[in-house]
């Protein structure tokens, strides 16, 4: 069987389908699985579900942005958060605008009921017996610092101890992993929408697996990431800004 893994689309439908071009051109896939933050931030919240929607043998889970834009956004609590942090007045209130502005999109295109039933993680086997987890940002949760190559050893087992897995898929630092911990295989895919500087291609992997064992590649994916920033621009997106910014290469992970 073979399977294309990929997350944080965020709305980016160019990159996504550039990654699903790619995956055409190495011959397809059997399954999808898809980790999350599936519409916001970006200017196509929309089409990116239902192209994703489309897509054969599909499985999800939620990010951490996915649930937010499913919950009620409380401007009371980037207040107080502005509050505690003046600095990061600006940031907090793109931020809240640019979650308003794809809830809206999504309640009036009917998608956001969809979204709401995304589950935390997924599990499954690969024919040769290895457990799989799928999960947005670590076992047990979708939010938080995730699982990011900065971690020392201690802590990567920290975050996976008891998590009942071989192979263990997140996302949602944007940040490419591939390392094992012990009997426990971590990979962090990176992202499809919004790479970190150094590398701003579309981040995905491809899995084939048989009764003998798996096998991973990592792919990365070139696209027209102007045309997406040409899109924020047309539509006076709320966070096109700072989104531009990171399309363009010139922010750098707050976890460094």
């Amino acid at each position: 069987m073979r399977a294309a893994i990929f997350s944080d689309i965020h709305g980016n439908v160019i990159g996504l389908e550039a990654v699903l071009d790619d995956i055409a051109s190495a011959g397809g896939v059997d399954e999808y699985w898809i980790l999350g933050d599936l519409a916001a931030l970006g200017p196509s919240p929309v089409a990116a579900l239902e192209r994703l929607n489309r897509l054969p043998n599909a499985r999800f889970v939620r990010g951490n942005t996915d649930r937010y834009v499913c919950g009620l956004l409380d401007p009371q609590e980037a207040a107080d958060e502005i509050t505690r942090s003046p600095a990061s007045s600006t940031a907090v209130a793109t931020r809240l605008a640019m979650l308003c502005w794809t809830q809206g999109a999504l309640v009036a295109s009917g998608w956001l009921g969809w979204m709401a039933t995304l589950p935390l993680e997924q599990r499954l086997t690969l024919p040769n017996g290895a457990r799989v987890l799928l999960v947005h940002a670590a076992p047990g949760t979708d939010d938080g610092l995730g699982i990011r190559p900065t971690m020392t050893d201690d802590q990567l087992a920290a975050a996976v101890e008891g998590c009942a897995a071989d192979l263990v898929f997140t996302a949602h630092t944007h940040w490419q992993l591939d390392r094992t911990i012990g009997d426990i295989r971590v990979v962090n895919l990176g992202s499809v929408s919004n790479p970190w500087a150094g590398d701003l291609r579309a981040s995905y992997y491809l899995l084939e697996a048989d009764e003998q064992g798996y096998r991973l590649e990592h792919r990365r994916v070139a696209y027209d990431r102007d045309a997406v920033i040409a899109q924020l621009q047309q539509m006076n997106h709320p966070g096109v800004q700072v989104l531009s910014a990171h399309l363009r290469g010139e922010r750098q992970p707050p976890w460094a």
